[in-house]
């Protein structure tokens, strides 16, 4: 059906291309033809709500974003920013959430303490959107913790696997649930969660960390379902690894390390994944171009997941295996 309509589309465009190229004169039949049409065809796509010329992609929406003192939210907050959104800072870290935002001015950004497993504190940094700005567009739920590096299972403690859940599955959920109250009555809004390759792939992370990116994707799906109803989108990104202070942390090297081990493993040679890069795709998500994506999880890994399906960090010596 799709190829149909495309090719009937396709049928349509071109007799209306041969009957304009028919009604010039001669002497643009030759080669201006084609510019001409060019630049009509142009100038009318120009005009479509579907191209957006503007360099202000956030123009009066306000987003929070939990995480949002260091690493992929804080400059996913001064992208949204530089974009014309009013942004709330959700973190635990205050001195590196109140110095983004005055660096951001006032007038755009705000700071609230918010641990985001305690649903008090996640409830009042919405509220905190509301009452500051008016309303709440966008709610990125992008805090998250790695957890301890361990490969084996029999060496992890239940508490630090419960640990990593509750932030990083259990702070998802509250961030969707009261950024829902707040989207449902104007039945419009986007919820961005951070999840990971790990989303999609074992052998990449830790248990607890691959169990709860899985859990993340899961309940954006979920909740891409309910919420569809109310306008609301639901969608997550999944970025491979890129130099923050969780992912040297979690690896236990610098960020030359980081990025050079990074590099080896890569499966798309000469770019190096940034934080900006996650932080532009979740401008997308959060812009109007990406208004009929809901459901979806966007994987920012250079092709890294389609071509290697783990990182074999389970891998035993051979004389253990």
């Amino acid at each position: 059906m799709v190829n149909q309509v495309l090719i009937v589309l396709y049928n349509k465009l071109h007799a209306s291309l041969a009957l304009f190229i028919l009604r010039l004169p001669y002497a643009a039949t030759t080669t201006s033809a084609a510019t001409v049409f060019f630049y009509t065809f142009r100038a009318t796509m120009a005009g479509s709500s579907f191209i957006s010329a503007a360099t202000k992609r956030l123009e009066g929406k306000v987003a929070l974003i939990t995480g949002g003192a260091s690493g992929i939210g804080e400059i996913t907050a001064r992208v949204f920013a530089h974009h014309g959104a009013k942004v709330v800072i959700a973190d635990v870290n205050d001195s590196l959430g109140h110095s983004v935002c005055d660096s951001l001015g006032r007038d755009t950004a705000s700071f609230v303490h918010c641990n985001v497993t305690d649903e008090s504190q996640t409830k009042a940094a919405v509220a905190e959107a509301v009452s500051t700005f008016g309303k709440l567009d966008i709610m990125f739920n992008n805090a998250g913790i790695g957890g301890l590096n361990k490969t084996r299972i029999i060496d992890n403690d239940k508490a630090d696997f419960e640990r990593v859940l509750a932030v990083n599955v259990t702070g998802v959920f509250l961030g969707v649930k009261h950024a829902a109250q707040a989207m449902i009555p104007a039945r419009r809004g986007c919820i961005i969660n951070t999840a990971s390759i790990s989303s999609g792939l074992g052998g990449a992370a830790s248990h607890a960390y691959t169990c709860a990116k899985h859990a993340v994707l899961g309940l954006t799906r979920n909740a891409a379902v309910e919420l569809g109803q109310f306008g609301i989108r639901v969608n997550c990104l999944s970025p491979s690894a890129c130099v923050t202070p969780l992912a040297t942390e979690f690896v236990g090297v610098g960020p030359a390390e980081l990025e050079a081990a990074m590099g080896a493993l890569a499966n798309l040679k000469g770019v190096t994944l940034k934080a900006e890069d996650v932080a532009n795709a979740a401008l997308f998500l959060a812009g109007d171009e990406a208004r009929y994506v809901s459901g979806h999880n966007l994987f920012i890994d250079g092709g890294f997941s389609v071509v290697n399906p783990s990182f074999r960090m389970f891998q035993y010596p051979p004389e253990e295996a």
